[in-house]
């Protein structure tokens, strides 16, 4: 912990230890423990020079930059590394801090609109129409027992989405979105971009629909008078019309306003609902028994307690499917969260309290309904007869009332299965059954127009989808969207212009399911990943029964409407797959990011325990491309291959001090991964600092890859200027291909064979270089490499702290073109086998060939042989191609490869390493020694002599290469090797040279750890 010396300090301005009190109350008034205040354990006058933060002269008894722990420190953090608002780093606890005056107060966070009660706005959705008009009618044809059935199968799915709602809200503080919120946080942009856009129209189109209910019921009083304005049809639209636009200026008010309304409506509703029940009680007027109602009977409900189906509509679930929508309305309160005061708070218990009093509502209304009126009545007078009367048949007749003949004929008027305003007829006062069924349509109108806006202006923030962020901007001290209250006006207007919403309302109803299926999915999916991060204060919850509301969800859509439910379906997969190519920047630590991290984990885990096996084996690269942007062709060889295939490692060897260096390394690292996924290669990055370039390669190929997806192949760039640089450098670069070939020294008895690295013994695949050399034209660059590629493309290099500070200016640097991004045609690739290295020679470019822009090019393979023996070698070697089956059948036999190079490029050689060499043929033997030691890259006299074969034959390959492939579109040919201590790093160094010089195409030189990558057999 870092300490002040005290006397630096000025005094301390408030005594005492530390105390509980600093760790509450961090949004009450924005107040915070380093505000002064009378009591607080710290110095809030004397914020550090790099954190802001206020020194705790007390707290512990000593004087410390070090800080308690505070609500500021965890707000608006989004990754791991961020470092807490206040809080020092941990640079700043071991420096030495130097004190500034001032002090730093939090903001005052912006106050809250209270928002209307959650739980009446709540309950105000889930009533409706549903409760007025048609539940009486579902009670008489399912009957009173299934209609609980019905009503409870409704509420059980409700209830999960209920507590899956509850338990995703109180996960961390929600904002303004609702169910869009939740959803997109919770699953991640894909399904919540969707979802919030469809929910929002959804919405929109509802307000449409309620403000079309109440005005067809205002028509039709206005038919019972005799008063029509134009017509029926058009004075739907002209009600429609002047309703919305009232709803609208109420909102447009403000949320007090809002709330106010809703108030009254519920007010309305309560008021009607006692009036129905106070009229259940009052002795049946001979109106009302001509109608059907008897008051409270115990035959009547017997009756009424078993099902009587009719009409096309009669049966259970055509009965589950218009009911079902009177219960989609619990996310009315959720879709304001932006508004509430708490919404961890008010989301959980208004929501469940909501569906725990509508339930016993539609509970209490079906039995006491049922338990009244009769089916059947006539509505007529003169039905009535004296009890007992002969040719009457029903239970009427025991109430003096004969309604046999309506009733056979069907043709009865009245009773619960024909008459859908029997709750007027039933209540005390008539007319304020009618002001109940304005106040459900209108309350739950005016919810959607409020609710539509705010889900929509938090999508458009987010920028998911394009030409929707118009719509984002808000107004005001809450942000209200009056641009989302305009363009829901417009969408309600439209609908209630068209007057016949019938074809519409079942889509809008596998909307809502469809959010409550994915809400449930949410729940589920962050249950069940693990992820320390899913801490829902909410603990009455089950992540299976959060996965059974989600099934049901997606059955009952397809058992409402199924038709209905695959437009749902189509609109969520295409929007869906909008984002999943647009690949927005949102980081949101969804649980799709926790799964990902499981499933990597669970299956990393596992491949551990698989043994390795030959028909098994891929190529898994670590490619020296120090930062990925210096060598683009070099990332886009490989990764051409790599691509959706096996692991790909752009490795980089930071060079210098641990602590200066490593800050580098931590800044540009996200960078050069934007970089890479920016140019569509599939590849990770490392980096390690260390001293010099040959350690750092060492560090990488023993610690880079986790468990069997570790590395098996080295690439690296060739040293194109390795004649001029420091000798030791080129010592390095020689030393780093040898130790890629078989790696330490360290003889191990034992060593598993198989190409893998085991107790830091890599059985690397060596890989090795890419090259670019000048070529004979102007402006022309000719590739060779070894294992290797010659880079293609020039790239101006720019200092990596330079682009540190920002990883996205990094990876928005102009994305230079290579040969390897455009189409080879048909052209050749040739490769030359002239070793078995155990076939990588081969792999590398049928798996080339498998891709797109290399599919054309025919494959050519060179190898070496006896001029007397041509037909037999190239027999055989066929063959052995033809059971490896990778599609290679022309090959050809090399005779002359033992041939004397011509004078001239022999004299090329020479010169090429005449600045190497020792020239000790006439040097005693001590100085020989000496200069040896000294300059172990020099080329003695003897070693000339002992490879001038091996030098030779490097020559007569270029002048093969030359006659043969001058024109291919790619050449692989085997890596010579140098043994340790016989050949120099220079002399090696010109062997590469000599073999790639003067050829147009690329050249990779690949050489295999001498065990099998291909086989023919099947086991």
């Amino acid at each position: 912990m870092a300490e002040l010396p005290a006397p630096e300090l000025p005094p301390a301005r408030c005594s005492g230890r530390f105390t509980i009190s600093t760790l509450l109350g961090m949004e009450e008034g924005g107040r915070g423990p380093y505000v002064p205040t009378e009591g607080a354990g710290c110095d809030s006058a004397q914020p550090t020079h790099l954190s802001g933060s206020t020194f705790c002269t007390r707290t512990f008894g000593y004087n410390t930059v070090d800080v308690v722990p505070a609500y500021e420190h965890y707000a608006n953090s989004t990754g791991v590394g961020d470092a807490g608002k206040g809080r020092p780093s941990l640079a700043d606890l071991h420096s030495i801090l130097k004190v500034r005056g001032g002090s730093a107060v939090p903001p005052a966070s912006p106050g809250h609109a209270t928002g209307p009660c959650h739980v009446i706005r709540c309950m105000l959705n889930i009533w409706g129409v549903i409760l007025y008009l048609r539940l009486p009618w579902i009670t008489a044809q399912a009957g009173i027992a299934l209609t609980w059935l019905i009503i409870l199968m409704s509420v059980t799915v409700t209830t999960i989405t209920g507590l899956s709602i509850s338990a995703i809200s109180t996960n961390g503080k929600v904002k303004s979105g609702g169910t869009y919120f939740l959803i997109s946080r919770s699953l991640g942009p894909e399904l919540g971009g969707s979802i919030g856009l469809i929910f929002a129209f959804a919405n929109a189109v509802a307000v449409a629909m309620h403000t079309v209910g109440f005005a067809e019921t205002v028509r039709d009083l206005l038919q019972e008078h005799n008063s029509l304005i134009v017509d029926p049809t058009n004075d739907i639209r002209i009600i429609g019309v002047v309703t919305v636009t009232v709803l609208l200026g109420i909102s447009l008010a403000g949320m007090e306003w809002e709330a106010k309304a809703q108030i009254l409506f519920f007010l309305v509703i309560l008021v009607s609902f006692i009036n129905y029940l106070v009229g259940t009680v009052i002795p049946a007027t001979t109106e009302k028994q001509a109608k059907g109602f008897f008051s409270y009977r115990a035959d009547i409900f017997a009756q009424n307690f078993v099902p009587n189906w009719r009409g096309p509509e009669g049966s259970f679930f055509g009965l589950f499917s218009i009911f079902f929508p009177s219960a989609t309305g619990i996310l009315a309160g959720a879709n304001i969260s932006g508004d509430l005061k708490d919404p961890a708070v008010a989301i959980p218990k208004g929501t469940l309290m909501a569906i725990f009093w509508t339930t016993v509502s539609y509970l209490v209304l079906s039995a006491t309904i049922g338990a009244c009126v009769v089916r059947d009545a006539s509505g007529s007078l003169n039905d009535s007869v004296v009890v007992g009367s002969p040719g009457c048949e029903g239970l009427a007749c025991g109430f003096g009332w004969n309604f046999t003949a309506c009733a056979q004929r069907q043709s009865c008027r009245y009773g619960l299965s024909n008459y859908y305003q029997v709750m007027s007829m039933v209540s005390g006062f008539g007319p304020l059954i009618t002001a109940g069924i304005f106040g459900a349509t209108l309350s739950s109108a005016l919810a959607c127009l409020v609710s539509a806006p705010k889900v929509f202006q938090c999508l458009c923030r987010d920028q998911l989808y394009p030409l929707i962020g118009f719509f984002g901007k808000g107004y005001g001290r809450n942000s209200e969207p009056i641009r989302g209250y305009m363009l829901t006006y417009v969408i309600a207007v439209g609908f209630i212009l068209i007057a016949e919403l019938n074809a519409i309302a079942p889509i809008i109803s596998n909307f809502f399911l469809c959010s409550y299926a994915l809400i449930n999915f949410s729940c589920f999916h962050a249950s069940i990943t693990n992820s320390p991060g899913w801490r829902p204060s909410f603990r009455y919850y089950s992540k299976w029964a959060a996965l059974f509301g989600a099934v049901i969800s997606v059955v009952i859509m397809f058992l409402l409407t199924w038709w209905a439910a695959l437009i749902a379906f189509g609109i969520v997969i295409f929007l869906l797959g909008y984002v999943l190519y647009k690949k927005p920047d949102v980081n949101w630590g969804s649980s799709m990011q926790a799964s990902s991290y499981n499933m990597a984990l669970t299956y990393s885990v596992g491949l551990s325990e698989v043994d390795e096996h030959i028909k098994n084996y891929r190529p898994q690269c670590l490619v020296l491309t120090g930062p990925p942007n210096f060598r683009p062709a070099l990332v886009d060889f490989v990764g051409t291959f790599t691509k959706n295939l096996s692991l790909m490692l752009c490795g980089n060897v930071v060079i210098g001090p641990w602590k200066q260096k490593m800050l580098e390394s931590r800044l540009t690292a996200d960078g050069h991964t934007k970089w890479l996924m920016k140019r569509k290669i599939k590849a990770f990055y490392t980096d390690v600092v260390a001293e010099d370039l040959r350690s750092g390669v060492q560090m990488l190929i023993q610690a880079a890859g986790l468990g069997k997806m570790r590395p098996n192949i080295l690439v690296l760039g060739y040293k194109r200027n390795w004649q001029t640089v420091s000798p030791q450098s080129l010592e390095d670069y020689v030393g780093i291909l040898q130790y890629g070939h078989v790696g330490p020294d360290l003889g191990l008895p034992g060593a598993s064979p198989s190409p893998r690295m085991i107790f830091g013994e890599p059985d690397w695949q060596a890989g090795c270089g890419f090259r670019a050399a000048a070529g004979s034209r102007a402006g022309t660059r000719r590739k060779r490499c070894l294992w290797s590629m010659a880079g293609g493309a020039s790239h101006r290099r720019r200092d990596p702290l330079a682009l540190a500070g920002d990883a996205t200016a990094l990876a928005g640097e102009p994305q230079a073109s290579t040969i390897f991004q455009s189409e080879q045609g048909k052209k050749t690739i040739d490769i030359y086998w002239l070793f078995d290295d155990g076939g990588l020679t081969l792999l590398i470019p049928y798996l080339l060939r498998r891709k797109k822009r290399w599919g054309k090019c025919k494959i050519r393979v060179f190898v070496g042989g006896q001029i007397n023996r041509m037909d037999e070698e190239r027999k055989a070697i066929v063959s052995l191609l033809s059971k490896f089956r990778l599609g290679f059948h022309e090959v050809h036999i090399l005779p002359d490869i033992n041939q004397k190079p011509r004078p001239e490029h022999i004299k090329r050689f020479d010169d090429l390493i005449t600045p190497f060499r020792l020239n000790d043929g006439f040097k005693d033997e001590a100085t020989v020694t000496e200069l040896r030691q000294g300059c172990p890259w020099k080329i003695s006299d003897e070693e000339v002599d002992k490879n001038r074969a091996k030098s030779l034959r490097q020559v007569r390959l270029n002048e093969i290469l030359l006659d043969y492939s001058r024109d291919a579109a790619l050449i692989a040919i085997t890596l010579p090797v140098g043994r340790k201590g016989r050949c120099p790093s220079s002399l090696y160094m010109a062997w590469l040279e000599t073999l790639s010089q003067d050829l147009r195409p690329p050249v990779i030189l690949t050489r295999g750890n001498q065990e099998n990558v291909l086989t023919f057999y099947c086991q």
